[in-house]
């Protein structure tokens, strides 16, 4: 019977520890979690109030973020009676597949830093990359948030953008705007070719300088194939490239220059 009393006895203490392990566990977390999202509050007031760029700032708010949490997850730990130490040193030891494991994040976190070192792009800029057209809107400590023009949210990998091919719609003021514009064979070029001039010289959004482009590109299958270039402002660019789709198409019609139609020649053979 006493051999069952002390049993009893140690198990109710050790349960009594491992119940004060897990309240105080629990109390670093909830206090941790709190202080976390006060100091990520305070990070970034002070880093709005610095002269930075957003991705440089939503970078640095990131790598606060997962740095304290990373903090108290060591901390809950130990506070379970996890010997922080004992842990190191199980993490050494699985050293190479964690390594395995988070070679991709490594290579995340590098090329977050080599895009804010070398700015191929900022928040704000409409990018093209791996297979994605966007807005960026946050640069994080591993990935690049881009939402497309539809309103989708991708996230695409740092260390794929760092390393693969990326256009910048927007590090250039200005971009060039291309129409091809089909009319009938037999229909009057120059008289085509002087209305779309009259269209772009009306429109005060297409730039004088580099000059607009009016030229017979090809003969095609069903009609000529008119190549119209003009240059615009970036942030013009879809707005006038849809105007003057619609003025020379009501402009055509005005003044009876046919468009041409896909169409089908049969000849009948006869009988000698």
């Amino acid at each position: 019977m006493d051999s069952i009393d002390k049993t009893l006895d140690q198990l109710l203490a050790s349960g009594i520890e491992l119940g004060k392990s897990i309240l105080t566990a629990l109390a670093i977390y909830i206090i941790g979690r709190y202080v976390i999202k006060g100091v990520n509050k305070l990070v970034a007031r002070l880093l709005d109030k610095r002269d930075l760029e957003l991705s440089v700032r939503s970078f640095l708010r990131s790598l606060v973020n997962i740095t304290l949490t990373t903090f108290l997850i060591v901390a809950v730990i130990g506070a379970l009676g996890v010997e922080t130490t004992s842990f190191a040193a199980l993490l050494a030891s699985a050293g190479v597949a964690i390594s395995m494991a988070l070679s991709g994040n490594l290579q995340n976190f590098a090329g977050g830093l080599i895009i804010l070192l070398i700015k191929p792009f900022k928040v704000g800029d409409f990018i093209e990359a791996q297979g994605l057209t966007g807005t960026v809107k946050e640069i994080q400590i591993f990935h690049t948030i881009l939402t497309t023009p539809d309103n989708r949210v991708n996230y695409i990998p740092n260390g794929a953008l760092s390393n693969g091919v990326l256009t910048n719609y927007n590090k250039q003021t200005t971009r060039r705007v291309e129409w091809i514009v089909g009319i009938e064979y037999g229909e009057d070029y120059e008289k085509a070719k002087a209305c779309i001039e009259t269209i772009l010289n009306s429109d005060k959004r297409i730039l004088k300088e580099p000059t607009t482009l009016i030229a017979l590109g090809a003969l095609g299958d069903h009609g000529l194939k008119i190549t119209v270039r003009g240059w615009v402002d970036v942030a013009e660019y879809w707005d006038v490239y849809f105007d003057i789709n619609k003025a020379i198409y009501n402009t055509f019609n005005k003044e009876g220059i046919t468009f041409p139609l896909n169409q089908l020649t049969v000849h009948q053979a006869t009988k000698k």
